[in-house]
């Protein structure tokens, strides 16, 4: 996860382009996923480097969010209240079980969604996070259901078995045809009223690549269409308040089944 405006490490290059560079354009048809590939020299290069970055975070609240520790709690509270929205009463999705991926230690499990549903499952592809996590909510234990050690492009959420499954700060490790196959793999995974929180950096324009922890950052436009082709329909939408002007804007999306698909 970055936090910062990616015209920070705009100055490192890579095969001719610079870190920051517009890959996409708006409007254009998506091609995301053949232009990283030219770039990083396949796809399995760009899950690697990804993993090989992650293995040099640290398992604490401070390695989550990227030595941002600062600005958990606004997240966190801005998370909670959007939640508050769509589950409980007739209706709105239940709160008997919560998919937590990407997952990490287990921060948002431990504030956002262990209070409210009765049963938490988390997947993360980094053992040594899942591994803290227990210890880490270890108060809660007995909520947590189970901990799914997975790249999210290999993880097939059970079949209806969500009422809310969160997607934060990870949609970016994956390229935009696992990214559509996820979602939709993700859309099955919910009961009937279930919905899907999806919370992530989105780009002013285009798609922006960074190199050093092999991430992409989309755009509005793209990101919607993407959910669109997934199946999915936008519930509701709010833009994360009280970061700083040098973050990258944060976005929440409330996505549920599309009726006609």
């Amino acid at each position: 996860m970055r936090l910062l405006q990616r015209s920070q490490y705009a100055q490192a290059q890579y095969a001719g382009l610079a870190l920051g560079t517009n890959l996409t354009h708006p409007g254009a048809e998506l091609k995301l996923y053949a232009l990283t590939s030219q770039v990083i020299n396949g796809e399995m290069q760009f899950y690697a480097r990804a993993k090989l970055f992650y293995q040099e975070v640290p398992a604490t609240e401070e390695g989550m969010m990227g030595n941002f520790i600062e600005l958990s709690n606004p997240d966190i509270q801005a998370s909670q209240k959007f939640l508050r929205k769509f589950v409980g009463g007739p209706g709105r999705a239940g709160t008997d079980c919560a998919l937590d991926c990407g997952s990490g230690i287990g921060r948002v499990s431990k504030h956002v969604l262990l209070p409210v549903f009765n049963t938490v499952e988390l997947v993360d592809m980094m053992e040594p996070f899942l591994l803290e996590a227990q210890n880490y909510l270890q108060v809660k234990a007995d909520k947590v259901e189970s901990y799914h050690c997975f790249s999210l492009q290999e993880f097939t959420p059970p079949l209806g078995r969500y009422d809310v499954i969160w997607i934060q700060w990870v949609i970016g490790y994956l390229t935009d045809k696992d990214l559509l196959a996820f979602l939709s793999r993700c859309r099955d995974g919910l009961k009937e009223n279930g919905i899907i929180i999806l919370k992530d950096n989105v780009a002013r324009e285009g798609c922006i690549f960074d190199l050093s922890d092999s991430s992409v950052t989309r755009d509005m436009d793209i990101l919607q269409t993407l959910i669109r082709k997934s199946g999915l329909v936008v519930l509701g939408q709010q833009k994360q308040d009280g970061f700083p002007e040098q973050c990258v804007p944060v976005w929440m999306f409330a996505l549920h089944r599309d009726g006609s698909s």
